[in-house]
C-alpha cells in the first residue's frame, strides 16, 4: 500500500540535514528512504526523536565517502552497515540481509545489499508497525506489509517467517504492545512461544533494554504483560506466572486475582508518570514497582478466619531482588523499587504519628527514594482495584500531610547533632562516638530531639 503522507520532523537543523544527505546521495544514482520507527511514531500523532534512513543503489564504500565529504560521521556501528552521524539523531544504512547462522540474538551473519528491492529490505524487520518507509521525493509513505491498517487496528503483527530467527523480538513485542496499546496476532504469539527456548540466549543488557522501554515508555504496560502471558514467555518469570491465579479478599480487592490487579496498577503507574511528568528513571521506577509491589503475595497468602491475608508480602526483598536481578535492573533502580515496596502499605495503620513519618522518609532516603514517590505507588495501588474508587487513601493524605509540615516530602531529616559537636563536649574520635551519634539519632526520629541545645543534654545525660 501505498499513499501520500507527510513525515513530522519538528527540528529545522534535523530536517535540513535529512533533505542535504537526499541532495547528495541523488546525483550519483541513489534512492533515500526514511523507514522504522519514525513514520510509526508519525503514524500517531507523536513527535519522532530519532530517523533511520536507509539509501538504496549505493556501495557502502561510495556512500561513506559522499557521508564523509559533507558530515562528521560516528562509525561505531559501520560493522553493522550502519553510520551514525555526529550531533545528529539519524542513522544511515544499507538495506542488508541477515544469514542465520547460530541460535539467539547474535547468531547471524550481516551483508549490506544497495540493489534489494525495498519490499525484501522490509521483510527482515520485526513487526509491520516497523516495515514502514517514507520517500522524501513523492512524499509517499511505502507500506508492503499493511503496518498502518495494524497500527490503527491496535494489532503486533510480525512481518515474515523471519521473525523466527530473532528471540530479542518476543521481548521488543513486549515493550510495543505496551507503548502503543496493541494485541498480539495469533500466528505472532504462536512464533514467539517456539522461540521461549532461545530465551536463554539474550545477553542480559538486552532483555533490560527491552523491559526499561516497556516501563519508560509504555502508555498500557497491561498490554505489554498481556503479550507476555499469551506469548507463553511469562513461564521465564515465575514470580509473575505465580500471580495468575493467586486470589485476594474480595472486599478490598473486588477486581480479581492478583496478576489482573498487577496489570492495573501499572496501567495507572503510569497514567500518574504522565500526569506528574516523571523523568525516564523516576517512572521506570514507579512502573517497576507498581509491577512488583505484590510479587510477595503468592508466598504469604493464606485464609485466616475465613478471610484470605497475604501477611508479610511487602517484606518479601529475595523475591523482589531475584525477579528485578532477572530483568537486568541496576542496582540504583532495584535498591529503589524495594523500598517503595516494601513501604507501599505504611500508610494503612497511620495515626498521625511524625515519629512515623521521619522514620519512613529515612529508609526510603537510603535507597535513593522519597515519601512523595512513595505516595505515586500508593495511589496507583489504591487505585487499581475496580468498581473501587480511585485516588490516594485517606491515610496517605494525612501522612503526605505530616510529611509537608516536616518538609519531607522531597527529602529527610539530617542529623542536628554531628562529629564536631561531640569532640567540642570533649568525647574522643573512635567507634563509640559513631555509637553516640546513631543514638542521638534515633532520639530525633523518635521527635525527643529539636535543636542542638537539646541534642547536646541529651548527650549528656544519657552518655556520660
Amino acid at each position: 500500500m501505498n499513499t501520500r503522507f507527510t513525515l513530522k520532523i519538528v527540528d529545522p537543523s534535523v530536517r535540513e540535514t535529512l533533505f542535504h544527505i537526499m541532495r547528495v546521495i541523488k546525483p550519483v544514482g541513489g534512492q533515500v528512504l526514511i523507514v522504522g520507527g519514525s513514520i510509526r511514531d508519525s503514524l500517531l500523532g507523536l513527535t519522532p526523536k530519532d530517523f533511520d534512513l536507509e539509501v538504496y543503489g549505493v556501495s557502502p564504500t561510495q556512500l561513506l565517502e559522499i557521508l564523509s565529504n559533507h558530515f562528521s560521521l560516528d562509525l561505531v556501528g559501520e560493522a553493522f552497515g550502519v553510520i551514525k552521524l555526529k550531533g545528529m539523531p539519524i542513522d544511515i544504512a544499507l538495506p542488508r540481509r541477515e544469514s542465520k547462522r547460530g541460535l539467539g540474538h547474535k547468531g547471524f551473519d550481516i551483508h549490506s545489499d544497495p540493489s534489494m528491492t525495498i519490499q525484501e529490505a522490509a521483510s527482515r524487520r520485526d513487526f509491520t508497525i516497523n516495515a514502514m518507509a517514507w520517500n522524501p521525493d513523492t512524499q509517499e509513505l511505502l507500506d508492503p506489509f499493511n503496518g498502518c491498517d495494524d497500527l490503527e487496528n491496535k494489532i503486533l503483527r510480525h512481518t515474515t517467517e523471519k521473525f523466527q530467527e530473532d528471540p530479542l523480538r518476543v521481548l521488543r513485542g513486549i515493550q510495543f504492545a505496551g507503548r502503543y496499546s496493541l494485541v498480539g496476532a495469533p500466528d505472532t504469539l504462536r512464533m514467539s512461544h517456539e522461540l521461549l527456548s532461545e530465551y536463554d540466549t539474550l545477553p542480559i543488557e538486552r532483555i533490560w533494554g527491552e523491559w526499561y522501554k516497556w516501563a519508560a515508555k509504555s502508555v498500557l504496560p497491561s498490554a505489554g504483560l498481556a503479550f507476555l502471558r499469551d506469548a507463553g514467555w511469562i513461564q521465564k518469570y515465575p514470580e509473575l506466572d505465580a500471580l495468575i491465579g493467586c486470589q485476594q479478599d474480595p472486599e478490598f480487592h473486588p477486581e480479581g486475582d492478583v496478576w489482573t490487579h498487577t496489570l492495573l496498577v501499572t496501567d495507572e503507574a503510569a497514567f500518574i508518570a504522565e500526569r506528574e511528568r516523571l523523568s525516564e528513571d523516576d517512572r521506570t521506577t514507579l512502573v517497576l514497582s507498581a509491577l512488583c509491589h505484590d510479587l510477595g503475595k503468592p508466598g504469604t497468602t493464606e485464609i485466616i478466619d475465613n478471610r484470605i491475608r497475604s501477611r508479610g508480602h511487602c517484606d518479601t526483598v529475595e523475591i523482589f531482588h531475584t525477579f528485578l536481578t532477572r530483568l537486568g535492573t541496576p542496582s540504583r533502580i532495584i535498591e529503589r523499587v524495594i523500598a517503595l515496596c516494601r513501604y507501599h502499605l505504611t500508610h494503612i495503620d497511620f495515626q498521625d504519628s511524625l515519629r512515623h513519618v521521619r522514620r519512613v522518609s529515612v529508609a526510603l532516603a537510603a535507597a535513593g527514594e522519597t515519601i512523595d514517590m512513595l505516595s505515586r505507588l500508593v495511589e496507583a495501588d489504591h487505585s487499581g482495584r475496580p468498581p473501587l474508587p480511585k485516588g490516594l487513601p485517606a491515610n496517605m493524605k494525612h501522612m503526605m500531610d505530616a510529611a509537608a509540615n516536616l518538609n519531607l516530602q522531597h527529602s529527610s531529616p539530617s542529623p542536628i547533632l554531628l562529629g564536631r559537636h561531640l569532640l567540642a563536649l570533649g568525647f574522643s574520635p573512635g567507634p563509640d562516638m559513631g555509637d553516640i551519634l546513631r543514638l542521638v539519632f534515633d532520639a530525633q526520629l523518635n521527635g525527643d530531639i529539636h535543636n542542638l541545645d537539646e541534642a547536646q543534654k541529651w548527650v549528656k545525660e544519657h552518655c556520660t
